[in-house]
């Protein structure tokens, strides 16, 4: 996406945000469904617990990135991004 800028190729740069943004979106959907139909839970030990700290600090990377890719995609879509001014 980044060489997308500089060469001035919107299309480009749009495709694979929306891509990258969808995945992250589905990776969350997934493992909310894991969280939500595993038979155990964080307090049954240490392994677990592990699992679950873990895992969620995973999410939370995955959620932080997603909001940011969401913020990208839509300063593209206003065209506040462009060869010359660019982040």
């Amino acid at each position: 996406a980044h060489h997308s800028v500089i060469e001035g190729n919107h299309k480009h740069i749009l495709q694979p945000l929306l891509t990258i943004i969808s995945l992250g979106l589905y990776f969350t959907l997934l493992q909310a469904s894991e969280y939500y139909e595993t038979s155990f839970t964080i307090s049954d030990g240490i392994y677990r617990s592990t699992y679950f700290i873990a895992t969620g600090f995973h999410r939370l990377y995955i959620i932080i990135s997603s909001i940011y890719l969401i913020i990208c995609f839509l300063c593209q879509l206003k065209f506040h991004v462009t060869s010359n001014h660019n982040f």
